[in-house]
């Protein structure tokens, strides 16, 4: 028998998790929005230090050439350096949360051991991301590896949702989901595998952009555009396909539940951040890349991932009532 009062603070845990996660994702966004990803240009500590410095005097005299990587022709700049130190605060934080969560999920252990063994691999993975951030430094913000660590963190986010989904299965109860057309969580798998793949086009227009903003000295932002690569374009008519997917799935949706269902909620979200992302795109590819569409893109990008995930793990939960 599960204790629920301890079932009930590892789902509370691993729910403010799953929100550390996406919030270390918007921080993440910032920083290449800011062009702030060699801040630090050393890992795990800051030039050296465990406290970034606050001013270029607290750097040695020979720090272009000690740093040469990232500050061969760079002057010193804190307000970046803090933005990415805070950026690996968040990342340190985090873990710590997932240690937590791994370890409450023991109370699972008795009676669903998959919870309990899937908690403790996203600590390992996250160890592993943190690696892969290192490594991001070291490379010099070398763009296949922060891809790499972008998809790395869409799957922390869906085993965390798994989890999660897993944890609080008995408290789904029935839902008749034979009210809903038999091709609806085929089309739900391909919108989350139309998403990743929107996902991988954004990081390669994001790195087209950070190679046009250091030509430009990442100033004279309305001129960038005219310098994107086609990719942009597939980019940006692919979200049509996007919309036009899940606003089907929404729509089966609302024909078929109230607005009392979880499943009407959680639909309703999913459009709601479509619509949001495409905003932002939108935004950037009109107003001239202004910084802080940047950052709701990309998480945009990743919440609508999070939430098509969790509805395939809900509906694949949910029963149809006996006959």
């Amino acid at each position: 028998m599960i204790d629920q009062q301890a079932a009930q603070s590892f789902r509370r845990l691993a729910t403010l998790t799953v929100c550390a996660v996406y919030f270390l994702i918007l921080v993440g966004g910032i920083v290449r929005a800011s062009g702030a990803g060699m801040g630090c240009p050393d890992w795990p500590t800051c030039f050296g230090q465990w406290v970034p410095p606050t001013e270029e005097a607290q750097l040695p005299a020979d720090y272009h050439e000690r740093y040469a990587v990232g500050y061969e022709n760079t002057q010193f700049n804190p307000i970046k350096t803090w933005t990415e130190y805070l950026n690996r605060l968040t990342g340190v934080t985090i873990g710590f949360l997932i240690f937590l969560t791994a370890w409450r999920s023991r109370v699972y252990r008795p009676q669903d051991k998959m919870i309990f063994w899937l908690s403790w691999t996203v600590f390992f993975v996250v160890g592993f991301q943190g690696w892969l951030g290192s490594t991001v430094v070291a490379s010099n913000l070398k763009p296949v590896i922060i891809t790499m660590h972008m998809l790395l963190a869409l799957l922390i986010v869906a085993l965390l949702i798994y989890i999660l989904a897993r944890s609080q299965k008995a408290q789904y109860g029935y839902l008749d989901i034979s009210v809903l057309p038999d091709k609806f969580t085929n089309v739900l798998v391909v919108a989350m595998l139309m998403t990743l793949l929107q996902v991988v086009m954004g990081t390669q227009v994001r790195e087209a952009v950070d190679m046009i903003a250091n030509e430009h000295a990442y100033i004279d932002r309305q001129y960038w555009r005219d310098d994107f690569p086609v990719i942009f374009y597939i980019h940006r008519s692919f979200s049509s396909l996007i919309l036009l997917t899940n606003g089907w799935l929404t729509w089966k949706v609302f024909q078929a539940f109230d607005r009392t269902a979880l499943v009407y909620k959680v639909n309703l979200l999913l459009i709601g951040l479509i619509v949001s992302g495409i905003m932002a795109g939108i935004s950037l590819d009109r107003l001239g890349m202004p910084p802080v569409a940047q950052p709701i893109h990309l998480l945009m990008a990743n919440l609508i991932f999070g939430t098509q995930f969790f509805l395939y793990s809900y509906l694949a939960y949910s029963k149809k009532p006996a006959p």
